[in-house]
């Protein structure tokens, strides 16, 4: 008799398990002539050599399919025990390009425009992106979910989001709390795209190892950022500097997406955005992409389009 011990340290052990361990009581049942010993994130499997062996590679996949999928039930572990990766209760990894991750619960997050399926596919053949258009048009949502997927099919090892803390003209300094409480709040929606694609425990997990950082782009001076999914947000709020200095951090195994909306300009009027002279400057250079998202690409509420419409009419026309 032999034995090995398995550590559940990529996903929450309760997850894998299932409600009352239904989960692993299906997996035991698959394998009679071994014991599995759940404690805490460990697994102890006692048996014979050779179906101890059946058994890790079995539970390897089901922890792949858990950490895809974001959910794992007991007729799902039934079935990929059985050899049955195609039943329709199992849903496939993913058939389409547009399908990015499967958030908790079994949320599917995907592309839902044409261009952000563009989006999609130009970060297959390139290493840095600019993603440029209005409010709602999902760039930043997108770019998040194209992070998290790398990093669950081990392509990265870091997920790395950034933004300058500049915003509609406030001053950090007149905010209360410490450093981290003042920027916060800038940094919210980068918080709210990840709450959708990764369970809560196994976010906070991979914020306090620093596996997922979220940081002001002003701490990315001086560093190399390497083996990482770089994304800078609201990028038309850093001057030219501050992008050159952001894309040179870039490390050989790294992807950068940069998303901005030029309509959206919150810096001081004595200083200008830096983002279209970068999009100027870099467009023509090989792994270098620049996708233009539109009015079209908008997926909030139906009245988002129209306003931003609004927005962009020249007040003389309507009093024409």
């Amino acid at each position: 008799m032999n034995e090995i011990e398995i550590m559940l340290d990529e996903v929450n052990p309760s997850d894998f398990l299932g409600v009352n361990n239904a989960n692993l009581k299906i997996i035991q049942a698959a394998f009679p002539k071994t014991k599995i010993i759940s404690r805490g994130n460990q697994l102890k499997i006692v048996g014979d050599d050779h179906e101890i062996q059946d058994v890790k590679v079995k539970i390897a996949q089901l922890v792949d399919y858990l950490l895809k999928k974001g959910s794992l039930t007991e007729t799902h572990v039934a079935d990929l025990l059985n050899h049955k990766p195609d039943s329709e209760s199992t849903p496939q990894a993913s058939t389409d390009k547009d399908v990015l991750v499967f958030g908790p619960n079994g949320k599917v997050i995907k592309a839902r425009t044409p261009n952000q399926l563009k989006m999609v596919e130009s970060m297959e053949t390139n290493d840095i992106l600019f993603a440029i258009g209005p409010a709602g048009t999902g760039k930043t949502y997108t770019a998040v979910a194209l992070a998290v997927r790398a990093l669950k099919n081990k392509e990265i090892k870091r997920i790395i989001l950034a933004r300058p803390a500049v915003e509609a003209g406030e001053n950090l300094g007149f905010l209360p709390g410490d450093l981290k409480e003042k920027i916060d709040p800038y940094l919210r929606p980068l918080y709210d795209a990840l709450d959708d694609m990764i369970p809560a425990e196994k976010l906070k997990q991979y914020i306090e190892s620093r596996v997922i950082e979220i940081a002001p782009m002003a701490f990315m001076r001086g560093r190399t950022l390497d083996n990482a999914f770089v994304i800078l947000d609201e990028a038309q709020n850093a001057t030219e500097l501050q992008l050159k200095m952001f894309l040179t951090r870039m490390g050989p195994h790294a992807k950068f997406i940069i998303t901005g909306d030029i309509t959206q300009i919150d810096l001081p009027k004595q200083q200008q955005s830096g983002l279209p002279t970068a999009v100027d400057r870099l467009k023509d250079i090989k792994g270098i992409s620049v996708i233009q998202l539109t009015i079209e690409d908008v997926v909030r509420h139906r009245l988002v389009r129209e306003i931003i419409k609004a927005y962009n009419r020249d007040p003389k026309d309507d009093k024409k």
